[in-house]
């Protein structure tokens, strides 16, 4: 037979909790040589077989044994397995069959015979592919017609290979995971926390048993020329040389294929996806599938066929191929952002030229977009923010950031009580700010998401070349230069992304509330290498204003334009640039990318402990269902080192300060607000549970802990100060040691 499609059926047996997936039977030297490949681990022990049988090799895949013995000649297949005798029919080793031909060995798991031909196709015509071994994964009498449709079409198309097509009467998917058409069995599918995931199904889950491919190779493919694993959906592109003379040719006849997932941008309404669809790739993609091409005649002995590689057996890595796969073809979806995010997908020339040339078709490709190329001057920075009872704070804030060279201010409030609003009403009347109400009730969203996104369509954000969303708590200490915001452009002339990593700054263990500078009462912080707690990290970006992205978002602009990430231009607080693989939704830095030499970001989160009481009871614009208690102040409060990078900045922030306080109408204001978080903090201490926070606050535990967070794993600060025993913090804050919890119930807030 030259070329067809032959059915074949794995030869399996279910005995209580123990299953035989296939068995084999091939002749080795004029021996008889029958392998039993079971679906676990399985001690030799508990399988005895005929009389003068002995067992000759063991092997384990992905849990799963398989054992082989040499039969006599005359011996009856009669085995005792778990104490249950079995008389067992093997099937029939058929090497000769692909014997010297370039075989694909893959997987099919629900797609069509349309693109199971398209696939051979494509190998027979790029790679001198002529026969594919293909384990059908679906279940018994749910399929019927997938077979005649591809034997039809193979000889309508006339394709000069001989497919064997092998299926199973058990399923052979993994026992704990749904369809893997399911978003959740795609690796970079957005919102698997939020996913509602479908019950397992191990007729069409990924693939469990992978051992399947030592099946292939003992029924079919021992004598091939060479075979490559890949699935039908993947295509290997045509290279210097093909797939199969790589592995020829290479030392030991092995070589890796690895394989890049890659996606259409959009599907046109109505139409079955295809390979040619199949355009983009994401940009900040790491690492590949891995897969192999083995050249049987050449591989060492005792070289195990697995799924992702080849056990006991080293491949060539100077001849490593790639592979693409195509995603939409395996995991269907209505849009293509159930599978992907579509911010991270651009397009990739050599799938354009494959869709256009080889398949002839026109694909959806992606739109055009351009950079808004601003005026290479500095042009103007605004700052975003929303506030709720800061009005003690603000003039502060506002006079730092005017002194340092921030242009334009956009303010949104709301419920406020101590004069907040009132006090930006007038600023604003008076130039220095633009308030606004904040409409979170009119868009269901959180208040400061619902501002950023009003915020887009002020003409303060239009303007501006620079912007950053800063809180009244966030300080952006420049440490270049004069300190200013000129200073630190010119230091990253290039950059159009600045990540500000936050420096927390605890409450120095000042208790009681003081008219004065946070600037100036708080100066303990964290160290600047602080993995834990998770928020120590965070930064927010000062971001150049030309289109990259779709919107603002906390940290950084949101929904990155594709199209344009290479023209993203992002360093740290040192200047050094970003990887990519933050550019669509990162916000924290890590030990790789933190960096404090330019700038930072000074966050005074706690304050004192009585304003903390106003903080608490104030409520927050962002988590607003999460109290701010004992964990958050355990978190935020770092007193580990004095940190005074800040304090030659300060006297153009009191310059500043003092001209604004020289207006009646401001300064009458500030004391309005000073005197209503005054008359606040007293309101609160006088209620019992206030007093007992205020007081847990202030102790000599907290403050002690506040120099020890260094020592803490990650869980101790989601649990919260509770869950560290008192011996723990008697402790010496010096002295190298190591403390975590195993974390239970809820995350303390």
């Amino acid at each position: 037979m030259t070329a067809g499609l032959i059915e074949r059926r794995l030869v399996s047996h279910q005995y209580d909790d123990l299953c035989i997936v296939d068995i084999v039977e091939c002749r080795k030297a004029d021996r008889r040589h029958v392998t039993l490949f079971f679906d676990r681990e399985v001690s030799a022990e508990i399988v005895l077989p005929p009389a003068g049988a002995k067992l000759t090799a063991t092997s384990l895949v992905g849990g799963a044994a398989f054992l082989t013995f040499e039969l006599p000649e005359e011996a009856r297949n009669d085995f005792e397995i778990a104490g249950r005798s079995v008389s067992l029919v093997p099937a029939e080793a058929e090497l000769s069959l692909l014997e010297g031909r370039n075989a694909l060995a893959a997987v099919r798991n629900g797609e069509s015979a349309d693109i199971v031909l398209d696939w051979l196709a494509y190998h027979i015509e790029q790679q001198n592919a002529d026969a594919a071994v293909i384990l059908d994964r679906a279940q018994p009498g749910t399929d019927k017609k997938f077979a005649n449709r591809l034997r039809k079409g193979l000889r309508r198309r006339d394709l000069p290979c001989i497919v064997v097509l092998l299926s199973s009467d058990i399923p052979l998917g993994r026992p704990d995971l749904p369809a893997e058409a399911h978003p959740f069995c795609v690796p970079e599918a957005p919102g698997k926390d939020r996913m509602v995931v479908a019950d397992p199904c191990p007729w069409s889950s990924p693939l469990g048993m992978l051992s399947i491919y030592e099946i292939m190779r003992a029924r079919f493919l021992d004598q091939s020329h060479a075979v490559a694993n890949v699935d039908v959906h993947d295509l290997i592109p045509p290279g210097k040389e093909t797939v199969f003379d790589a592995a020829i040719s290479a030392e030991g006849g092995l070589i890796a294929l690895v394989g890049q997932h890659c996606y259409p941008w959009r599907i046109r309404k109505g139409e079955k996806v295809h390979f040619a669809d199949h355009t983009c790739v994401q940009f900040d993609a790491s690492g590949g599938r891995q897969r192999w091409c083995i050249a049987p005649s050449k591989s060492p002995k005792g070289a195990i066929w697995r799924l992702v590689r080849v056990g006991n057996a080293e491949p060539d890595m100077t001849r490593t191929q790639k592979f693409f796969r195509h995603m939409a073809l395996r995991h269907p979806a209505p849009t293509i952002s159930k599978i992907v995010p579509k911010t991270s997908l651009i397009e990739h020339p050599l799938l354009l030229e494959q869709s256009t040339e080889h398949f002839g078709h026109n694909p959806v490709q992606m739109p055009e977009i351009q950079l808004d190329t601003k005026s290479g001057t500095r042009g103007r920075c605004a700052i975003i923010t929303t506030m709720k009872n800061e009005g003690p704070f603000i003039l502060e804030w506002l006079a730092y950031h005017r002194a340092i060279g921030v242009d334009d201010f956009i303010i949104y409030t709301n419920d406020c009580t101590d004069g907040t609003d009132t006090m930006l009403q007038m600023l604003q009347d008076k130039g220095f700010v633009q308030h606004r109400e904040n409409p979170f009730r009119d868009s269901g969203l959180k208040p400061q998401h619902a501002a950023l996104q009003a915020a887009e369509d002020e003409p303060v954000f239009r303007d501006a070349t620079w912007l950053a969303c800063i809180d009244v708590d966030e300080f952006i200490n420049i440490k270049t230069g004069d300190g200013t915001l000129d200073a630190l452009f010119a230091a990253v002339p290039d950059a159009n992304m600045i990540a500000m990593t936050w420096r927390l700054f605890g409450n120095s263990d000042v208790h009681g509330f003081q008219d004065r500078p946070v600037t100036e009462q708080f100066l303990r912080c964290a160290p600047e290498e602080i993995r834990k707690p998770h928020q120590a990290w965070g930064f927010k970006t000062l971001f150049r204003n030309i289109g990259l992205f779709k919107k603002l978002g906390v940290h950084r602009p949101k929904g990155l334009k594709p199209q344009l990430w290479n023209k993203i231009n992002w360093v740290n607080g040192s200047g050094r640039p970003l990887p990519k693989d933050i550019y669509r939704n990162g916000w924290r830095s890590t030990i790789d990318t933190y960096g404090y030499d330019l700038v930072q970001l000074n966050h005074y989160a706690v304050r004192s402990a009585e304003s903390f009481l106003v903080k608490r009871d104030r409520g927050r614009v962002n988590h607003v269902a999460r109290d701010q208690g004992l964990a958050y102040w355990f978190r935020m409060n770092n007193n580990s080192e004095v940190d005074m990078s800040i304090q030659c900045r300060l006297p153009r922030m009191q310059a500043e300060l003092a001209r604004l306080m020289s207006d009646p109408e401001i300064a009458a204001a500030h004391e309005h607000s000073v005197a209503h978080h005054r008359d606040k903090i007293q309101e609160l201490q006088a209620a019992r549970n206030n007093a007992a926070f205020y007081d847990e606050l202030t102790g000599p535990r907290l403050e002690k802990l506040s120099r020890m967070h260094r020592h803490f794993g990650a869980n101790v600060f989601l649990a919260g100060p509770g869950s560290i025993p008192d011996e723990v913090v008697a402790r010496d804050p010096e002295a190298d040691w190591f403390f975590s919890v195993e974390l239970q119930g809820d995350t303390k807030h």
